[in-house]
């Protein structure tokens, strides 16, 4: 029970059944970077960052990623290949074999908290066998105060053992690696896997069911600003659709970039005090924010240096194309203080449709907004995943499926809730392609974009003609500041009219296949959200 870092107190890891421990507390983000660079666990890059390497898994594995089914969780998480259960005596006796191998080593515990807004705050000790997941979960989680560390109390606790491999036979688990969540326990135990991203994602998982059904309020797998006149803007969107991008306005203020919750009180609030962001492709023309933010304190994992250097080649993917970068929120400029938004007034659903089809924005109906949220869509490009040679459509619901341990339906209800107490507008962004599908047409121009969301977040789309889509009902509307009012109607920016219904009519088919699953949960509003043919 050694005592490191900046503070005096000293910890025990007894209640955790981790025993003898050499802990090492609280240490400071120059301390851990120094620590994994002597032990040859990481190397510096030239812009002062830390880069690593996660080994064996470069991302999450959802198949892996398990809840105890007990009886607080049994009638209300949607079991599934989503949500899979897992047994209460085979998480024990695997919790004590992770204890067991923990005890005796060098451990590395940090006392942090999550949910900015202090009347939804839950403490978090995090207990990692390596300095970088430690420096990981200091740059991702929220910071203590010095002085709220000598009575601090964990609600949470995660426990992170990279080097334990589970008997697949003997533990219960799919494979060596797993991730497991037990809200009895209130423990997240991940083992067998150094990619950080499951920490995080552990926790966030862990809010999204205690939020709703403990505190009545809404957490959704977004970025968020705010602008000058205190008006908060959300944007939902899976990987690849802009959502970083987009939300990072050198007119308005970041509130956080991944994960948030929405009160009873009309405010939005960061879960996080960082960023976790993909750099495939980072350029600082592109990304500015993130570009600078990666120095001393941000983790780079799995990224390759140029030859002969220790400058990162941002397009070398050959460890993996989830390259990324954690920092501290501070570490970025313009950023609102308190990481706290009141009054939405807007929210994005961003999708990066490769097929050309959705329009560059549509204005939704509270019915559309759900049905939309529920889906979840983007598409995926040729060459972006082994196997995929043409646009493939890609649904996630609620626009982060594998962290919902409700049914999407649950999450739905609460955004139509929402928008219609606030008064919020909901808008439908296509950030993908135009004038034909991937290969024949072109991704939507970034400025475009940026003027539609800008037109919208002003409103001035609030009074100009709108046209309804004929296959997906959506309301498009028919001019709109510093954008060419040809590109408002995609069926238009097609040389092939013919070909372009066609798609249409596919791409509406494949969200009904899609949203099949869902239809016994929801609500007429909702169904009558689809598409119309």
């Amino acid at each position: 029970m050694d005592n490191y870092g900046l503070f005096t107190k000293t910890i025990s890891l007894d209640n955790l059944g981790i025993k003898d421990a050499n802990v090492r507390y609280q240490l400071s983000p120059d301390e851990l970077h120094d620590i994994t660079i002597e032990r040859g666990q990481g190397v510096e890059s030239s812009t002062g960052a830390l880069a690593i390497n996660t080994g064996e898994f470069t991302g999450r594995s959802p198949q892996d990623r398990f809840i105890v089914k007990d009886s607080i969780t049994e009638d209300k998480v949607w079991w599934g290949n989503v949500n899979i259960p897992f047994e209460s005596a085979k998480f024990d006796a695997l919790y004590k074999k992770v204890a067991d191998y923990l005890s005796g080593k060098e451990v590395f515990v940090r006392d942090s908290y999550v949910c900015a807004d202090d009347n939804y705050r839950l403490n978090v000790r995090v207990v990692t066998e390596t300095a970088w997941s430690n420096l990981f979960c200091y740059n991702m989680f929220l910071r203590p105060e010095e002085s709220e560390l000598e009575d601090f109390t964990a609600d949470w606790h995660v426990v992170c053992a990279p080097g334990f491999m589970a008997d697949p036979a003997a533990d219960g688990t799919r494979s060596h690696n797993f991730a497991i969540l037990d809200f009895t326990k209130k423990i997240a135990l991940i083992g067998g896997t150094g990619y950080t991203g499951e920490m995080k994602k552990g926790i966030f998982s862990a809010l999204n069911f205690i939020l709703p059904v403990f505190k009545d309020t809404f957490p959704m797998h977004c970025s968020a600003n705010v602008g000058k006149d205190g008006d908060t803007a959300i944007f939902f969107g899976l990987s690849g659709t802009g959502k970083t991008t987009l939300s990072a306005d050198p007119e308005r203020k970041l509130i956080g970039d991944d994960e948030h919750g929405w009160t009873n009180e009309n405010t939005v609030f960061n879960f996080e005090g960082g960023c976790y962001a993909k750099v495939i492709n980072l350029t600082e023309e592109n990304e500015p924010d993130i570009f600078r933010a990666i120095k001393r304190g941000a983790i780079l994992e799995n990224v390759i240096f140029k030859p002969g250097t220790n400058e990162v080649d941002y397009t070398d993917i050959s460890i993996t194309q989830n390259t990324r970068v954690s920092y501290p929120i501070y570490h970025i400029d313009n950023i609102q203080p308190g990481s706290i938004g009141h009054n939405p007034k807007n929210i994005f659903f961003l999708s990066a449709d490769s097929f050309g089809i959705l329009p560059p924005i549509s204005k939704l109906t509270p019915g559309q907004a759900a049905y939309y949220f529920i889906s979840g869509y983007t598409a995926k490009v040729a060459g972006t995943e082994a196997g995929v040679n043409e646009p493939q459509p890609n649904f996630s619901a609620c626009f982060g499926a594998p962290f919902m341990p409700l049914h999407p339906a649950k999450y739905a209800e609460m955004l139509i809730k929402k928008m219609k107490d606030a008064g919020v507008n909901v808008w439908l962004i296509n950030t993908g392609w135009s004038g034909g599908a991937y290969g024949t047409g072109h991704r939507m121009k970034l400025k475009y974009t940026r003027a539609m969301i800008t037109a919208a977040l002003n409103g001035e789309l609030d009074n100009v003609e709108y046209q309804d889509h004929t296959v997906f009902g959506l309301a498009k509307p028919q001019s709109c500041p510093n954008v060419p009012a040809e590109i408002l109607n995609p069926r238009n920016t097609w040389e092939d009219k013919e070909a372009y219904d066609a798609k249409a009519l596919e791409l509406a088919a494949a969200f009904r296949k899609n949203f099949a699953k869902f239809e016994e949960f929801a609500n007429e509003e909702i169904m009558a959200g689809g598409p119309l043919a």
